[in-house]
């Protein structure tokens, strides 16, 4: 399944080192940093393009298949954009469109030939499907070597055994983002707003996880919790994953924090982030509102499919360990 991040319902501080804004003053008006996801996107497309040229030596053509149902724009969009970046990188992009009318016995039935395809080695259905449709059994029906986007409740086990598998792109790009840009995450209090299956849970995981990049105190609070805020002030590292417009405000975040905005909600083409940009004047570093989460789950995606090529070739010539992740 594919779709942009959202939540539950998506010059560094002059009082600190370049690598650890959390420790800035109060007054950081002037300070806070951006982390754009742009340079992290095009290092990691750049590695995921040197890995599809060495498959296309060997003679394999990697390709990530879409699966859209209806004519929703903003859908069509994304697969658009997927599909040129798949070119770009070398990817075939096979793409199968159904009517907006389509059964749930349709949506499986695409979904099964393009698990049955050799040729095709990773698999996504652009979110969200049409209402009468069922999401969560569309998913379950990924084969789950193909499962792209992580999703799949084995490749989710996979993550939360902490055993090798496709991780799920907007957590994992998070992850990415705050190693790119030097920001310390181990040892460090990280409080996550919101609880979703697509991040705020799976981030959960991946940060608390035991390596350099990671390894952090992990504190999952929710909309549910009437003092949310209380919790949202005390991190090092705030993760805004709520899918509520605006609801991180200044207010909300302790002066000098990092603060990552992964949730969002869009109303047609327009973005509605969950973090206020005013919080800028407390920050110490914040990614954008454009440009920061997104760039790097488009390129985990594919970081994802490459490796799912790669397995799929390792087990066809019976060398390799086909569980190996990228």
């Amino acid at each position: 399944m594919s779709q942009p991040p959202h939540g539950d319902a998506a010059s560094a501080p002059a009082s600190s080192s370049p690598s650890d804004p959390s420790e800035a003053s109060g007054d950081a008006a002037a300070t806070a940093r951006l982390l754009p996801g742009g340079p992290v996107a095009e290092r990691i497309l750049a590695e995921v393009a040197e890995r599809v040229a060495a498959l296309i030596r060997r003679g394999v053509t990697p390709a990530l298949a879409t699966v859209l149902v209806g004519d929703d724009d903003a859908s069509a969009g994304y697969i658009r954009i997927k599909q040129r970046q798949a070119a770009e990188l070398g990817f075939a992009s096979p793409h199968a469109h159904l009517p907006a009318d389509a059964t749930q016995a349709d949506l499986h039935a695409v979904i099964e030939s393009f698990n049955a395809d050799p040729a095709v080695h990773g698999l996504l259905v652009q979110y969200p499907v049409p209402a009468h449709l069922d999401y969560d059994r569309a998913l379950m029906a990924v084969d789950p070597d193909k499962d792209v986007d992580g999703m799949h409740p084995l490749n989710m086990g996979r993550l939360a055994l902490g055993l090798p598998g496709p991780l799920p792109c907007t957590p994992a790009g998070i992850e990415e983002l705050l190693a790119h840009h030097g920001i310390p995450v181990s040892g460090r209090e990280v409080v996550i707003l919101g609880r979703g299956a697509t991040l705020g849970r799976p981030l959960a995981i991946l940060l608390g996880q035991k390596r350099p990049t990671a390894n952090a105190a992990v504190t999952v609070v929710h909309t549910g919790v009437p003092d949310w805020p209380r919790y949202t002030r005390r991190a090092d590292i705030l993760v805004a994953a709520a899918g509520v417009p605006g609801i991180i405000r200044p207010e909300h975040v302790k002066p000098g924090a990092v603060v990552i905005g992964g949730g969002v909600r869009y109303a047609g083409r327009r973005l509605l982030p969950d973090v206020d940009e005013s919080c800028a004047r407390v920050a110490g570093a914040i990614t954008p509102r454009v440009g920061g989460v997104g760039p790097t789950t488009v390129a985990m995606l594919f970081r994802n499919a490459v490796a799912a090529a790669e397995r799929a070739t390792a087990a066809a010539n019976g060398s390799g360990d086909p569980t190996v992740s990228g």
